[in-house]
């Protein structure tokens, strides 16, 4: 364990490299390895602006592009961890630089501005609100 990183976690940080994809999935950012290294395939993340295998071997100070659904992460390594921990101690593996915070923040507002005019339905269609639907898709 590294005690210069980290005093008050009993996160356990090796000093060694890492798989790419046991890496995303231990830094939260995918919620299973398969869904890791499925984007790493994918080409949904990028090592040094270099596309990556999942069996890419991950050190500090390594730059990576991360686009998850609709948003894209640029995040600096600080850590390498092979266990997956609580996301406060997650976040302690990695830096994200303020462009992408900033764009990320920018991103949501933009979502959160375009749904606002949007009003969720009442409930469920009842009988006669589904007859109207039913009507109006087989109308051509």
């Amino acid at each position: 364990m590294k005690a210069s990183f980290i005093v008050q976690s009993n996160m356990d940080i090796i000093d060694e490299k890492i798989r790419l994809d046991k890496w995303l999935w231990a830094a939260r950012f995918f919620r299973t390895r398969a869904m890791a290294s499925q984007a790493v395939a994918g080409g949904k993340v990028q090592v040094n602006d270099q596309r990556a295998k999942p069996s890419r071997l991950v050190q500090i100070g390594d730059g990576l592009r991360i686009t998850h659904g609709e948003f894209t992460s640029t995040v600096q390594v600080r850590a390498v961890s092979d266990k997956r921990r609580p996301a406060a101690e997650a976040r302690l593996l990695y830096e994200e630089s303020a462009e992408s915070i900033k764009a990320r923040e920018e991103e949501q507002a933009l979502r959160k501005m375009i749904r606002a005019g949007q009003t969720a339905p009442a409930g469920r269609p009842g009988k006669r609100d589904r007859r109207k639907i039913r009507e109006f898709i087989r109308k051509e």
